[in-house]
């Protein structure tokens, strides 16, 4: 009888204990959370169309643009509007962007030195816009606990550059909601600490063959009423682009 109770005993605990360590097992590292995130945001294809809306005090102007990306090597941005900047095109090829300007028919090289510059005037960087750095691969990244941002319950992820990685910024906090893995809200800080810039997701919509953010407000730090604001209007992911499709000789092909 003795026996027969430990052993019931034993079984209870088990089954008491099983959850916890499923639930254990189950539980994803840092690197895991911010790569799901990635992965979900480009797919191993995207083709979308979007428009950017940059907001200042007493102005605001809007960029219509079509967009291809392919892994992490790959992108293309084409300008659909307004119709004197319609035509330019961005490209990144591996760790190189090109940008080609119709008006004067010349193709641009944008230099590493340029990646924390401005984008068409808005406030996001051109590293910002053709991902020349990787938050997966270019970063180490710590789980610093769960907040609840605006609704959404969410990992808080350290992202910290690696001392060699051709990175812009000093450190990114990124908060990836629990349901869905999408990056809803980032803070990236320069070399010195200083907080930059904020960037709000918001929108949840289902796109293609996924839900995801479709409204993104980047935020300068200490300037009141400045924003940009990115709405993706529609995009397909996981489509066959060919290699060839990213390159300088397509930029004056591309429409």
């Amino acid at each position: 009888m003795k026996k027969i109770k430990i052993l019931i005993s034993t079984i209870i605990l088990a089954t008491l204990l099983l959850p916890c360590l499923t639930l254990r097992a189950q539980q994803l590292t840092a690197t895991e959370i911010v790569k799901k995130a990635d992965e979900k945001n480009r797919g191993a294809t995207s083709k979308g169309e979007m428009t950017m809306t940059i907001i200042r005090p007493k102005w605001k102007r809007s960029v219509g643009m079509k967009y291809w990306s392919k892994g992490d090597d790959y992108f293309m941005i084409y300008i659909t509007a307004p119709a004197k900047e319609k035509g330019q095109v961005f490209l990144k090829v591996d760790k190189e962007m090109w940008n080609y300007v119709p008006t004067i028919s010349r193709m641009i090289k944008i230099p590493p030195s340029m990646m924390m510059q401005s984008w068409m005037g808005s406030d996001f960087t051109n590293d910002d816009l053709v991902k020349q750095s990787s938050i997966v691969t270019d970063y180490d990244h710590t789980l610093e606990g769960e907040d609840t941002i605006r609704g959404m319950d969410c990992y808080k992820i350290l992202l910290i550059p690696h001392p060699e990685a051709p990175v812009v910024w000093g450190k990114i906090i990124s908060w990836i909601t629990k349901d869905g893995f999408n990056l809803w809200q980032s803070e990236y800080y320069d070399e010195d600490g200083y907080l930059q810039n904020t960037e709000y997701a918001s929108h949840i919509k289902h796109m293609g063959d996924r839900d995801v953010p479709t409204h993104i407000e980047m935020v300068p730090a200490g300037e009141e009423g400045k924003k940009t604001v990115m709405d993706i209007l529609t995009v397909i992911y996981n489509q066959p682009i060919d290699d060839a499709f990213f390159s300088k000789q397509n930029m004056t092909r591309v429409r």
